[in-house]
């Protein structure tokens, strides 16, 4: 009777088991050349980028039209430049984009190299008005800015600013997009600096900078929340930090000031990126788990999918349908990572997975 029981018990958990299904993932587009880390979508075309020291093939910035033909954007003089160039306009390494409306929004971290320094004129965000396709702004980064060793890394906007992560010289930059005059703040801030006890682990391996240590990300996520009040931010490994956006535009705070104002956030794990809904929930992926992963505005985190395919997802990006479009550039396995050696498995794609259960 006893065997018969957990015969049972055990039947209903497999019938259980096989009710729960992960959603499926769609390929949006693949290449066997280019390295992609991020990605926007808008009226029928698709826009990818890669920054230059993964070995990616080709431009820069990629428009992908709705027939699946490939072409530099916003023109071939933009995705031209190469060491000793003019670089005021053109892209050295983008390394994010953002879409706002219309408009597209690329961070280009002027340092063509990994751990280098930014070349002239080089360190930027550029605003691409998508209808004309004609580049409208750009806000150059000085020296002052983007300084020695910095890594200009990603954005977000909030009441007439942008407001930028520096992976490298680890800081926050804000810029006011009406004047274009910038500030860096919360500079070596223990908010923005990785953690020596936070390896970054893929394939059950530590990832491994070039000099062999293991790699370290200063700031590099980061969202505002749904109100505009906060900056939610943190190292690529975590923890994240928030911060109010006031206290951080506001110049009359001395940097001891603004350190004081920093709270914790969330122990969020090593991430390639992340994404907010209208909602407030919070869209990333777990990179030690070839995961994505959501947190709810409760603080729970939900798993959405576990999936091989998705190894190291950078960052997402999320259509008004609802659809995560997830770029998968395998950073871990570019030759800059294992002595020379690519590891990537091509082709490399951007999936796609809705987010509606």
């Amino acid at each position: 009777m006893t065997r018969l029981l957990l015969g049972a018990a055990m039947l209903a958990l497999l019938i259980g088991c096989s009710t729960v299904k992960q959603p499926e993932l769609g390929v949006a587009v693949q290449s066997s050349g280019q390295i992609w880390n991020a990605v926007a979508h808008y009226s029928g075309r698709t826009f990818l980028s890669g920054p230059r020291w993964t070995g990616t093939q080709g431009p820069q910035l990629t428009a992908v039209d709705q027939n699946g033909q490939h072409s530099a954007y916003p023109n071939s003089a933009w995705n031209n430049w190469a060491p000793g160039l003019d670089a005021t306009n053109a892209f050295v390494n983008i390394n994010a984009l953002r879409l706002e409306g219309d408009k597209l929004w690329v961070v280009d971290t002027g340092s063509p190299e990994f751990g280098g320094n930014p070349v002239s004129q080089g360190a930027k965000l550029v605003c691409i008005d998508l209808p004309t396709n004609k580049v409208v702004r750009t806000y150059f980064f000085g020296a002052d800015i983007a300084t020695a060793g910095s890594y200009v890394d990603d954005v977000r906007f909030s009441a007439g600013m942008a407001l930028l992560t520096d992976a490298g010289n680890a800081g926050i930059i804000v810029v006011d997009l009406k004047t274009g005059a910038a500030r860096r703040v919360l500079n070596q801030h223990a908010s923005v600096v990785a953690r020596p006890d936070r390896d970054l682990i893929l394939s059950n391996q530590v990832v491994k900078a070039p000099d062999g240590a293991p790699l370290r990300v200063n700031a590099d996520p980061l969202e505002v929340s749904i109100d505009g009040i906060w900056l939610y931010y943190g190292p690529l490994q975590g923890p994240w930090s928030k911060v109010r956006i006031q206290d951080l535009a506001n110049p009359a705070l001395s940097p001891e000031q603004l350190a004081a104002r920093v709270e914790f956030f969330a122990d969020i794990p090593a991430t390639g990126g992340s994404v907010m809904d209208a909602q407030g929930n919070l869209y990333f992926s777990d990179l030690a788990h070839d995961a994505i992963r959501v947190r709810r505005t409760d603080g729970q985190i939900e798993t959405l999918i576990v999936d091989e395919r998705l190894h190291w997802v950078d960052a997402p990006f999320l259509d008004k349908d609802g659809v995560l479009w997830l770029p998968t550039p395998q950073m871990d396995r570019v030759a800059l990572f294992n002595k020379g050696k690519s590891l990537v498995q091509w082709p490399v794609g951007v999936y796609r997975l809705s987010t509606h259960r």
